[in-house]
């Protein structure tokens, strides 16, 4: 094939314009969706940095703050998790002692999740931190002029 026809054969072939791109950038919900939790989870990331947690680890550890202790499909149905990456992130937790995994009373073959008294006093540790950085988040949406109850509605229609 010569140059040429390859050239055409290249501009014939099936491709989305660039436009395309653009409106996706501008429209989609998803890449907004995952943007915006990107950039939260880094900015509690580096709140919680003091007290040893990560975001997520602070959600999965306030997840367990009930007063009887919940089963792994429980917590994974809160998260939006599915068992095998709860199960990966429950393992550093466990290793610090901040949780354990204990075997149901009421169905042998499952498993619940106990807070610690470590990881209670880790959380009682976060908790200012996360209220402080919450207060800050939703005083910059307050200023842009969004709602962030109305926000916060809105994602958990969604989820």
């Amino acid at each position: 094939m010569s140059n040429a026809a390859a050239s055409k054969a290249r501009s014939k072939s099936v491709g989305v314009p660039f436009e395309t791109t653009l409106h996706v950038r501008d429209h989609c919900l998803c890449l907004a969706a995952q943007r915006a939790a990107r950039a939260l989870a880094r900015r509690f990331d580096e709140a919680l940095r003091p007290v040893g947690l990560t975001s997520g680890q602070f959600s999965l550890l306030m997840s367990l703050n009930r007063p009887e202790p919940p089963t792994i499909g429980a917590v994974a149905a809160l998260l939006a998790m599915d068992r095998t990456t709860l199960t990966a992130n429950l393992k550093p937790l466990e290793r610090r002692g901040l949780l354990e995994t204990r075997i149901d009373p009421d169905d042998r073959r499952g498993r619940r999740l106990v807070l610690t008294a470590a990881g209670r006093k880790a959380l009682h540790a976060a908790v200012p931190i996360w209220q402080r950085t919450q207060a800050d988040l939703d005083g910059l949406l307050a200023d842009a002029a969004a709602d962030p109850d109305a926000l916060r509605k809105g994602l958990r229609s969604l989820a």
